[in-house]
């Protein structure tokens, strides 16, 4: 074989090899790009839910405190409905 060929042949095995390399990478590199996304939603799901978990304890002791005042009466509610 002559220098020109196996140097030819070197140069395309050479970009072969980093191509295949950089494709593996790329992949990998996005692979972990949405795993982070997946991590990011799930972490706003658990905040959405603590927020409305918290806003219902609240709307639960804010009911509380407007019946120990005021009288509460579901027929009265009913007639005044119809």
């Amino acid at each position: 074989m002559s220098r020109a060929a196996k140097a030819t042949l070197a140069l395309a095995v050479i970009a072969t090899v980093a191509v295949v390399g950089g494709v593996h990478y790329m992949q990998k590199a996005e692979e972990a790009r949405m795993y982070a996304g997946v991590l990011r939603d799930d972490e706003r799901r658990r905040e959405k839910q603590r927020q409305r978990e918290f806003e219902l304890q609240e709307s639960l002791k804010k009911r509380a405190l407007y019946e120990s005042v005021q009288s509460v009466s579901t027929q009265s509610a009913r007639r005044e409905t119809s």
